[in-house]
């Protein structure tokens, strides 16, 4: 019995990555509890243009199917994928708690009212009512989009899977647009969302880990 606990340990050890979440989770909903009225206020004069649209309270609620998707479909199908794709969503996750916790920032850009109704309306009061306009940025939904597609595109698995790739590209660009036409967003959170994303795939998936290596000093000549 004992046996067969420890080769269960060793083949899912790499579950341990998801420990993360025990972190992230209470650290995000105490800030939405306190960060609420007292913030630094986002706003472009590009926000005053996009209209909204309860349309794409779809692909925005997607969101979650697709990075959970991609965290589930590397732990069982390639791990060294799924260590890269935790990498790079966890370290940015961090880097959004570290920055709305020492700088608090929210906006005013959802609509007062709504002109019509239907079940898009109602999903989009549903989301208005569970998630508060504060807390921005980097977008979170932004960043993980983009860094769900990188791993896509990347992972060897999908190579020959045009459906999947390209199907992840477009459900990517949906939940970036979907931040802004539900007003859940300012531009400015989702550009500072994907300069987040660029540089730490540069960190990620560019660097040759393997390469990097602590340089030995160089011993000078005895002087005789």
């Amino acid at each position: 019995m004992k046996s067969r606990l420890n080769a269960f340990i060793e083949k899912n050890k790499h579950a341990f990555l998801l420990l993360y979440f025990c972190i992230y989770f209470p650290w995000f909903h105490h800030l939405e509890r306190t960060v609420t009225t007292h913030f630094h206020v986002i706003h472009t004069a590009l926000d005053d243009r996009i209209p909204f649209c309860e349309y794409f309270i779809v692909p925005y609620l997607l969101w979650f199917g697709y990075v959970a998707w991609a965290v589930g479909y590397f732990y069982f199908k390639n791990k060294d994928e799924y260590f890269k794709l935790c990498a790079m969503l966890f370290t940015g996750m961090t880097v959004f708690l570290v920055i709305s916790t020492i700088y608090p920032n929210g906006h005013y850009l959802r609509p007062a009212y709504f002109e019509h109704n239907n079940i898009f309306i109602q999903m989009v009061k549903w989301l208005y009512a569970t998630d508060t306009p504060t807390n921005l940025f980097p977008s979170v939904h932004v960043f993980n989009s983009i860094a769900v597609n990188i791993a896509v595109w990347h992972s060897d698995n999908f190579k020959k899977n045009k459906a999947v790739r390209y199907g992840s590209a477009v459900l990517m660009v949906l939940i970036i647009l979907s931040t802004m036409f539900l007003k859940q967003h300012s531009v400015f959170d989702v550009v500072t969302g994907m300069v987040l994303a660029v540089f730490m795939y540069s960190v990620v998936y560019t660097t040759n880990w393997a390469a990097v290596t602590v340089a030995k000093p160089v011993r000078k000549p005895r002087q005789i």
